[in-house]
């Protein structure tokens, strides 16, 4: 029994081993082609070739992804995304009951819900032996924006006054909700034996972004509702308007990642 326990753990082991990896002897994205990174964080070729406006979409569950190339080759709008992926808008909040019973208030609106986060952008680390970049490479590591905080609801409008009562009062509107905060930028990181050429080729032939991502906007108070009228024809007999819900507070922007260079 024992034996067969070693032997199942042994096959887990080099499963999980091969599966850590996405390896190729030679990759070559044709034109406007879109190679996604699935099931790994780490790609590991001998020859990587992109042609014009071809893209490495990332592992984006992963936080850090590894690209480890012998000879890399970049041509005209290659393109390597590990944005973070912005967050999701809130919901808007349910308006309040309008009544019809004479000289009651309407109900309030709800709130809206919070915009969510957006993810910070992912690490990546490239390893290249030789590197040539005949077009040019972009790569975003941006991190992704916080959502917009849901409205709030509109506040229910009163009831009608009587010659008795006063008009019922409109329900106030509900509070707009919070925007979400922007997700942190990621980092790259080079490990060449060539990093000065790198260096010049920055901004040159390779551009990077990573900036955090734009902080979502709090969402709009909901409108006060209306009045009771009163049926005499007396202002003073009216209800009153209901207040409009308070403005959301916007998140925080994300925080800008690094470039790196390594020649190790």
């Amino acid at each position: 029994m024992l034996r067969k326990i070693l032997i199942l753990v042994g096959l887990y082991s080099v499963a999980l081993q091969a599966s850590a990896q996405v390896r190729y002897s030679k990759l070559t994205l044709k034109p406007k082609e879109v190679f996604e990174l699935k099931g790994s964080d780490i790609l590991v070729v001998d020859t990587l070739t992109m042609m014009d406006s071809s893209k490495i979409i990332l592992n984006k569950l992963k936080a850090e992804n590894y690209i480890h190339a012998k000879v890399a080759i970049f041509h005209k709008g290659a393109f390597i995304d590990g944005k973070g992926i912005p967050g999701i808008r809130g919901r808007n909040g349910h308006p309040g009951v309008s009544v019809t019973t004479p000289c009651t208030d309407g109900k309030s609106g709800l709130t809206g819900s919070n915009g969510t986060n957006g993810a910070h952008g992912l690490s990546l680390f490239l390893y290249f032996s030789d590197i040539r970049v005949p077009g040019s490479l972009y790569i975003d590591v941006s991190g992704g924006d916080g959502a917009d905080g849901g409205q709030g609801g509109d506040g229910g409008g009163g009831g009608p006054g009587t010659r008795l009562c006063r008009g019922g009062s409109g329900g106030s509107g509900g509070s707009g909700a919070n925007g979400g905060n922007g997700g942190d930028g990621g980092n790259v990181t080079f490990y060449s034996r060539r990093i000065p050429e790198l260096r010049t080729m920055l901004n040159e032939k390779i551009f990077i972004r990573t900036f955090g991502g734009n902080q979502g906007q709090g969402g709009d108070g909901g409108a006060g509702g209306y009045s009771g009228l009163s049926p005499a024809d007396d202002s003073k007999m009216d209800g009153k308007h209901g207040r409009k819900g308070p403005k959301g507070l916007e998140g925080n922007p994300g925080k800008p990642g690094a470039i790196n260079f390594d020649d190790k």
